[in-house]
């Protein structure tokens, strides 16, 4: 071949590299991925039921709940490794799946990065993150990347092996590898659980970052309620298959849509009570509430609403926990068969049998009709 030829085909090749990365950073920015009456059953066991999910282009989601309770599932429909029963899956208004239509994992251009990072031992890193940039030229699949590298700080790292690098380091390579062919949206199973608590932190802050640069929308697996409030954007609350909530962090704090939430983001001293004239009466006083008359309900009071006051209701001290800036404080309150726990400023010396007094913050307050 002539020198000609090869400069002619180089040139080529770098076109058609340039109008690849272009068409995935177009797709990036208009990719909103829908989960349409989305249902999935093992045997008799609905693994999900009937979700349906909108993410818009650049939001991260977190899917949130117990164990079993669907998130993985619905993951594993999005990419494609699992065919829905009922329901589509539409990606920047494609169908992905539908009655006689399955999109194979490697057409939907959408990223998935697995828990236990499955990084390949017999390559270098380098040649991992590159893996899945076959529709680059080999140069440019090097050189693409090596800047994902770079940008999760191991490119330093690339001509080793996985085998050599510690957990959080692999995480981060198995980032790279997910975001290097900029997919429009990225799927995470778990990515944080195998780390520890400090160095979680710290990895789970760099990602969020990444995908803020990318311009990615990406799915999060979690059980973890306070991973999802630092992480989301909007968080989708699972329960046995179905979806309980999907909203902002700070709408599952102030506005849980039952007790069952509300208990998973918070810590809750709770109290039984019956409505009568259009508040409940309890031992810590009158709470307005928009619940019929004679309706049994659920008084959820958080530890930090508690608070001393001269003028509250009556307590005895029946042990105190430092935890820094706070006391932990366990409380007996005349008439109430449980203790009560309060978060309290830790300027105050407590100790076991002083007597106090306490009144109730209303904003952390939240009351909820007896379920059966």
């Amino acid at each position: 071949m002539s020198i000609e030829a090869v400069v002619k085909n180089k040139s080529t090749e770098r076109r058609e590299n340039r109008r690849v990365a272009a068409g995935m950073h177009q797709a990036s920015a208009n990719a909103t991925l829908v989960f349409d009456h989305v249902s999935h059953h093992f045997g008799p066991l609905a693994a999900v039921d009937d979700v349906t999910l909108t993410i818009a282009p650049g939001e991260i989601v977190c899917l949130l709940g117990p164990s079993g309770c669907g998130k993985t599932t619905l993951l594993r429909i999005a990419a494609g490794l699992e065919r829905p029963q009922a329901g589509r899956i539409v990606l920047a208004g494609r169908d992905l799946t539908a009655p006689g239509l399955m999109v194979p994992p490697e057409q939907r251009g959408i990223g998935l990065m697995f828990q236990d990072y499955a990084l390949f031992p017999h390559m270098t890193i380098l040649e991992n993150v590159a893996y899945g940039l076959k529709m680059l030229g080999r140069a440019q699949a090097r050189t693409v990347a090596l800047e994902a590298l770079r940008r999760v700080g191991m490119e330093h790292y690339a001509h080793g092996y996985s085998h050599a690098i510690s957990g959080g380091e692999q995480q981060r390579v198995a980032l790279a590898r997910a975001i290097a062919p900029r997919p429009p949206v990225l799927l995470m199973d778990e990515p944080f659980s195998g780390l520890d608590q400090r160095l979680r932190d710290s990895v789970r802050e760099e990602t969020v970052r990444l995908l803020r640069e990318s311009g990615a929308s990406a799915v999060l697996v979690t059980h973890d309620p306070m991973e999802a409030m630092r992480v989301a954007d909007r968080i989708a609350l699972l329960r046995a298959g179905r979806l309980v909530q999907f909203d902002r962090p700070e709408e599952f704090y102030l506005r849980p849509a039952d007790a069952q939430v509300a208990r998973f983001f918070s810590d809750l001293n709770e109290l039984e009570g019956r409505v009568a004239n259009g508040a409940v009466e309890t031992a810590l006083g009158r709470f307005p509430v928009e619940i019929a008359d004679g309706t049994a309900v659920r008084v959820m009071i958080r530890p930090q609403g508690l608070v001393l006051s001269q003028q509250g209701t009556e307590a005895e001290v029946v042990e105190r926990r430092f935890f820094g800036d706070v006391d932990l404080i366990s409380l007996r309150v005349a008439g109430l068969p449980s203790v009560l726990r309060a978060k309290i400023p830790a300027d105050r010396a407590l100790t076991q049998g002083d007597k106090v007094r306490i009144a109730v913050t209303p904003r952390h307050v939240l009351v909820f009709p007896e379920t059966v």
